[in-house]
């Protein structure tokens, strides 16, 4: 595919009014909720000296996403398009109670907002993936989709160290304000930037019941579709995978290639750009091979760039870095493609947090299982086992059936 056929899809979605507001909320909203991923933490640490109090802020703003289902049945029961504007509102409010954090005594609220927090990154994602598709035309998903990642891959690059400079520079306040400023400006954007969506689908009967029973409907559902279900599970596999490689970048760095830890940073950047770069291309190639395909294609190149940091030489090894940046976004985008294409409207943001649940959950365990591992064995062969089992994975990912296409009234039919 040519770099001029990506240019121009490109150019396309920024073209597109809704798309372009969302884009815009993505970012600004995404920088603020980066700086202070990293500035609480450093928060924390200032105001109680404890290095396990400082790691818990971290597991605050993610432990959340196990509760992913139930939160997404929440917002298909009130409306995805209220949820994005008034989560951000009562975000905005929230944090400003983290300006009466003075002493140790008062950490407790710090985390708090940041659970509090969490829950908003799992209801916003599940609100957005449900709004998307009706304020966008279905010709711009993919590359929306994959504009996504490349934005908030590149805010999460560069605003924690903002973040990390605006408090030793200003303190907790400047970051909390920040933050709060940034949440208000994504729900200005969604509440005027997104006034033209189509007239709201009438409900089927079973689709009125409670959020528990919608919980499950969404469950089902996602595993119930051939597509979705080989998507969703080889991306859970793949993702776990990720997270045994991740666990092993210090022995990677120390035992193979003799650098300093803080030569993981180098190698993390340079995954970034790759990030940067796969979202950018994935919804042309989307558009010309299909979900199924690019997921499979992003898989095998991040199983690929796993077994290469196993080298014990550094050109390989920062090749393999952005490599699988390039390679893992395509394997995430298709997979939210395919719920936003396939699942029904009236169960989207259900389907859709569902999904994220499966996809994201696993890269904890994968850090968890990676760093009990190598309390027993090398980094090499242990990387070699992950990129096996993530080669089986996407090869498990790639379907020979077609999709189906969503109908307003969720009901299905074949392409």
């Amino acid at each position: 595919m040519s770099a001029g056929t990506i240019i121009a899809r490109m150019k396309a979605a920024f073209a597109d009014r809704n798309a372009r507001r969302y884009l815009s909320a993505v970012v600004v909203s995404g920088f603020g909720t980066m700086a202070m991923s990293l500035a609480a933490g450093i928060w924390v640490k200032s105001l109680t000296g404890s290095d396990s109090l400082a790691g818990l802020t971290a597991f605050c703003f993610w432990a959340p996403t196990a509760a992913g289902p139930a939160l997404g049945a929440v917002v298909d029961v009130i409306g995805a398009r209220p949820v994005l504007v008034w989560t951000n509102v009562l975000m905005a409010a929230a944090l400003c109670l983290l300006f009466l954090v003075r002493s140790p005594g008062q950490v407790w609220l710090l985390f708090a907002v940041l659970l509090l927090y969490g829950v908003s990154f799992v209801v916003l994602d599940a609100a957005e993936a449900a709004v998307l598709p009706s304020a966008v035309p279905d010709t711009l998903l993919p590359e929306v989709n994959g504009l996504r990642m490349s934005a908030s891959e590149g805010t999460r690059l560069a605003a924690p160290l903002l973040g990390a400079g605006l408090f030793t520079a200003a303190g907790g306040d400047a970051v909390v304000a920040l933050d709060a400023a940034t949440a208000t400006f994504a729900a200005g954007a969604w509440l005027l930037g997104t006034p033209r969506l189509p007239a709201a689908v009438p409900r089927r009967a079973e689709a009125t019941r409670g959020w528990l029973s919608r919980t499950a409907d969404g469950a089902r559902f996602l595993l119930g579709d051939p597509l979705l279900r080989r998507l969703v599970l080889s991306g859970a596999v793949l993702m776990l995978v990720s997270g045994v490689n991740g666990a092993a970048v210090f022995a990677v760095v120390d035992h193979g290639l003799h650098r300093d830890p803080g030569f993981a940073g180098v190698l993390s950047a340079v995954q970034g750009g790759g990030t940067i770069l796969g979202g950018l291309i994935a919804g042309p190639v989307l558009r010309r091979i299909g979900e199924a395909p690019l997921s499979a294609a992003g898989g095998l190149l991040y199983a690929a760039s796993v077994a290469l940091r196993a080298a014990p030489w550094e050109p390989v090894v920062t090749a393999a870095s952005l490599i699988s940046g390039l390679g893992l976004p395509w394997v995430l985008v298709a997979a939210l493609t395919a719920v936003q294409r396939i699942a029904p409207r009236d169960l989207l943001a259900t389907v859709s947090a569902t999904a994220n649940t499966l996809l994201f959950v696993p890269t904890a365990a994968g850090m968890a299982l990676g760093a009990g591992l190598l309390a027993l064995v090398s980094y090499a062969p242990l990387l070699c086992a992950a990129a096996l089992a993530g080669g089986l994975a996407a090869a498990y990912g790639l379907s020979l059936g077609r999709g189906r296409t969503r109908r307003d009234d969720g009901h299905h039919e074949p392409c």
